[in-house]
């Protein structure tokens, strides 16, 4: 499956700014396709206000008299809830392994959100072949429902769409680069006349993992090396 298979469907939405963050959030994570089944009456000024540079997912959106039609043409249907009882599903995944399982499976899939106030009904519910639940803090249990639909698209998006580069992101180094600093690091030592027994080979491995537990990468690895470098050249020349 991959993101052109993901149709969100939000079912007796009511509130237009509510519809234009999600076709926002929607757009930022890679997905096109949104649906409405028996929508509230909504202003449509007010939803390409909140999209902001995602109008066309509003104006491409397909609207339906009810959950079943919406979903018709889907191969599995997920409903959306964090609530649980007798008729409410057995099984549920969160986000990040709905994500993971969907990704390996064909499509299409509808993910289905409920009313902002009452979330999926249990006739709705009994429409979805099993349901997705975002853990959080009992503290504030309930979501605004386009935070709701941006956490599954984010983790859609993780999970179906290849990730390029960041310029800048964290990435660690690799044990032949751990190898490689550590040999450099003791070598530089050694010149010191650092190691008066053969303990050597014994730091070089200390060194390494130190350096691989703490996540080093090239950069810092390269600027950790050149101050021992440093550091060694200065206590050379002052001997």
């Amino acid at each position: 499956m991959n993101l052109n298979d993901i149709k969100i469907v939000l079912s007796r939405v009511s509130e237009s700014g509510n519809v234009g963050a999600i076709c926002r959030a929607i757009k930022n994570m890679g997905l096109s396709e949104l649906r409405l089944a028996s929508p509230q009456p909504l202003i449509t000024e007010e939803i390409c206000k909140r999209a902001v540079n995602s109008a066309d997912i509003w104006e491409n959106a397909r609207i339906y008299d009810n959950l079943a039609d919406a979903t018709a043409d889907c191969s599995i249907v997920i409903g959306t809830t964090r609530r649980r009882g007798h008729n409410r599903k057995n099984i549920s995944m969160t986000p990040f392994d709905l994500a993971k399982w969907l990704a390996k499976r064909p499509g299409p899939a509808a993910i289905v959100f409920g009313n902002e106030r009452t979330g999926l009904e249990d006739e709705e519910l009994e429409l979805c072949n099993f349901a997705s639940h975002i853990p959080v803090s009992e503290a504030q249990p309930s979501i605004n429902l386009s935070h709701a639909v941006l956490i599954y698209a984010y983790e859609f998006f993780l999970a179906m769409e290849k990730q390029l580069p960041v310029k800048g992101e964290w990435a660690a180094m690799d044990q032949a680069k751990n190898n490689e600093l550590a040999d450099s690091v003791t070598n530089n030592l050694a010149g010191l006349g650092f190691y008066k027994k053969t303990n050597k080979d014994r730091q070089m491995r200390f060194f390494r993992d130190i350096f691989s537990r703490a996540g080093l990468s090239q950069s810092e690895g390269e600027y950790f090396n050149e101050i021992i470098a440093k550091a060694c050249q200065l206590s050379s020349s002052v001997v």
